[in-house]
């Protein structure tokens, strides 16, 4: 698994450097193809994350994966270990990039194009088809029209036999951002909108077939978004996602969740819930989801906030507040107070706000509530608050 982008450096200035010493090489870019050298031999990598090395100056080194391992841990290697210089990191760079010279801003206006005046019922995913909430059983298949989306990245094709010659050329096994998160056969990547500005559109326009409330796009230059992924030996499948403001000012720690529907009902968008949490208390501030929420996504939080806070309850021996519970879970104080007034577990006693803690009362919530279908592992995840990153 990989690092998250590096993190801000700290102390004082620097020494300024003699007039002859050579500017320090720029770090090389994450998913760079190269050729690491191990045991003296060269064996093809791929860069998955990076990090200034501590009281290092301005060196890095890189979380890498060996491209011909069906499931490489990584390590992290010292630059030197590295060889971007070579015929065979350059012609795996080139093997790539191929298949995707096309697929531009001119194509992402193209399939904001199609959307928009035609019926799309149906998009092909991967090895799925999946109907959207547009899909109707009593039009033909010519009126049903269908969009078939390299799982990969995101080019889409108006014809299956299209998508599949193009997944001929398409080498690419995982989005095209840093793996923050393992475990299992389960990832997450964060995408930077700014820099995959094409790949997060098109993800943008997709989720909207799904998700009614979400009628726009948002600048994606603005967000991050996670790709939620299920790993075998054929590559990393996206089967849901969250974005999220880059701006540690905004008020809501997810902006747009959405798990396709071939793998609802796993736990998969309490795990992204969970994450973004994480998120939230690593830069202490308590935050909540962006209104409006989809019916799914409202019982999902309402699932989930239910099942945190009635936990906690049960846990405490003596009163807490509602500002402890949000200090410890990030949950914003509105969304803590309208769950507990939903469960009944406020009461008014001389003007003060007292939280029930009856163990019995308590059971009888956190029985409909259900338990986790995933296990989030924080001390798994590697990531940096944006606003902290060099």
């Amino acid at each position: 698994m990989s690092s998250s982008p590096e993190p801000g450096t700290s102390g004082g200035a620097a020494a300024p450097a003699a007039e002859d010493d050579p500017a320090p090489p720029p770090p090389l870019e994450v998913g760079a193809p190269v050729l690491w050298r191990r045991e003296g031999q060269l064996i093809p990598a791929e860069i998955v994350g990076r990090r200034v090395i501590p009281s290092g100056g301005d060196e890095y080194e890189y979380y890498v994966h060996c491209t011909d391992s069906d499931r490489s841990r990584g390590v992290w290697v010292k630059s030197e270990q590295l060889d971007l210089g070579s015929e065979g990191a350059d012609a795996d760079k080139r093997t790539d990039d191929k298949g995707h010279e096309e697929f531009d801003t001119a194509s992402l206006q193209q399939l904001r194009e199609i959307i928009r005046v035609k019926h799309i019922a149906k998009i092909g995913l991967g090895t799925h088809e999946i109907d959207t909430p547009l899909h109707s059983p009593f039009l033909d298949d010519d009126d049903n029209s269908k969009l078939y989306f390299c799982e990969f990245c995101l080019d889409y094709k108006e014809q299956k036999g299209h998508l599949e010659r193009h997944m001929e050329s398409c080498h690419l096994r995982h989005p095209p951002g840093t793996e923050i998160y393992q475990s299992g056969n389960l990832s997450v990547f964060e995408v930077d909108g700014k820099e995959e500005e094409v790949y997060t559109g098109t993800l943008c326009i997709l989720a909207t077939l799904f998700l009614l409330s979400k009628a726009s796009e948002p600048e994606v230059e603005h967000f991050l978004f996670y790709i939620l992924c299920e790993y075998d030996d054929q590559g990393y499948h996206m089967v849901a996602y969250f974005s999220k403001d880059k701006s540690v000012e905004q008020k809501y720690n997810l902006s747009c969740i959405l798990t396709f529907p071939p793998f609802q009902r796993k736990g998969y968008g309490t795990l992204l819930i969970e994450l973004s949490y994480e998120f939230s208390r690593r830069e202490g501030k308590a935050r909540g989801p962006e209104r409006p929420l989809s019916k799914l996504g409202q019982l999902s939080y309402k699932l989930y906030w239910t099942r945190v806070l009635v936990n906690i309850l049960q846990e405490k021996k003596e009163t807490v507040s509602v500002k402890e519970l949000s200090d410890s879970t990030g949950i914003a104080a509105g969304d803590i107070l309208d769950t507990l007034e939903d469960l009944d577990l406020i009461k008014y006693k001389k003007g003060m706000l007292v939280i029930c803690t009856n163990p019995n009362i308590l059971n009888r919530h956190l029985r409909p509530a259900g338990v986790r279908g995933v296990d989030f592992d924080a001390s798994k995840l590697i990531w940096t608050p944006y606003h902290m990153r060099s």
